[in-house]
């Protein structure tokens, strides 16, 4: 029978790790790269050691656990063209690891410390796992939750003319005024009346717009769904019907013109099924985090909490 294994390494050094879906590749000395087969590893009995390092055996199956770990391009990666590179990593941790038992680190109060937070960590993402594929495959509870929340799915094609004022995050333009927000207001006002008055929209965003990004297209910002802008921008946002000119809406950025172009209605149900079953499990996780955070006893130290954001310069 294997001993229990090692505790699991960190993630493989990325870098040489492909995308989830993207063709994995590889780069020779002479500057071609190249795409790299990847083939599914041999399949063996769990309860084979496959790795011995001392003492410490660890079984395929044991293996297998401590991928089940890492995400889905991280497993890819492992059993395709990174997997001697991973097998070294735990090679490398059995190593050091019965090093640091013979040291006697295993007795040291920081050690201890470190070992229960991973250990719960652990715990926590099965935990979280657990209440996932609790309602994984409730198909009510996924049309309930489409019934309540099918509006957010909706998406607006929008244009917007950005003027900047003071505090913005978005820097003064060389030789341009850093207009206050008073001013930055009023000459939102004086655009949207050459707009209603039948200037072109995107010929004014193309000179007058601070959004970098969007000005040289007119202001397109392409299609929106609800959560991808700031709360103030969102409202007016979806409260426009197509054609309609916004007044100035005013964000941390400036003001705002926005000219909704088009809109979406919201997709099947079928459509949007992959979307919804995850949004059912980070809801349910969320709502019984929150059950669980109201019956629990949780106390912080607020003269701890302040000097740790002293120590790192946040005022």
């Amino acid at each position: 029978m294997a001993q229990t294994s090692p505790q699991a390494p960190q993630q493989p050094t990325a870098g040489a790790a492909p995308e989830q879906g993207a063709t994995p590749t590889l780069s020779g000395p002479d500057g071609v790269t190249v795409p790299i087969e990847i083939k599914e590893p041999p399949v063996i009995a769990p309860d084979r050691v496959v790795i011995q390092v001392g003492g410490v055996k660890l079984t395929a199956g044991q293996f297998s656990q401590i991928l089940e770990a890492y995400p889905d391009n991280q497993k890819v990666f492992v059993n395709g063209p990174g997997r001697q590179q991973f097998i070294d990593q735990i090679v490398r941790v059995m190593l050091l690891s019965e090093e640091g038992q013979r040291r006697k680190l295993t007795e040291t109060d920081t050690y201890k410390n470190q070992l229960w937070f991973s250990a719960a960590g652990i715990l926590a993402a099965h935990t979280d796992l657990d209440i996932r594929q609790k309602v994984r495959g409730d198909e009510a509870l996924l049309r309930a939750y489409y019934e309540a929340h099918k509006g957010e799915y909706e998406q607006v094609q929008a244009s917007h003319i950005l003027i900047r004022m003071q505090g913005s995050g978005i820097s003064v333009a060389p030789g341009e005024k850093d207009l206050t927000a008073e001013e930055a207001l009023a000459k939102a006002q004086e655009i949207r009346k050459k707009i209603v008055d039948g200037a072109s929209f995107a010929d004014i965003a193309r000179v007058d717009s601070n959004d970098m990004g969007t000005s040289a297209k007119g202001g397109d910002l392409g299609f929106l769904r609800h959560g991808q802008t700031v709360p103030t921008f969102e409202e007016a946002l979806f409260a426009l019907k197509v054609g309609d000119l916004s007044e100035p809406v005013k964000t941390p950025f400036g003001y705002h013109l926005i000219k909704v172009t088009d809109r979406k209605p919201t997709r099947t149900f079928e459509e949007l099924r992959p979307e919804l079953e995850k949004a059912v499990e980070n809801e349910a996780t969320r709502k019984f985090l929150a059950d669980l955070k109201a019956k629990a006893k949780i106390v912080i130290d607020p003269e701890f909490s302040e000097t740790t954001k002293a120590l790192v310069g946040i005022k």
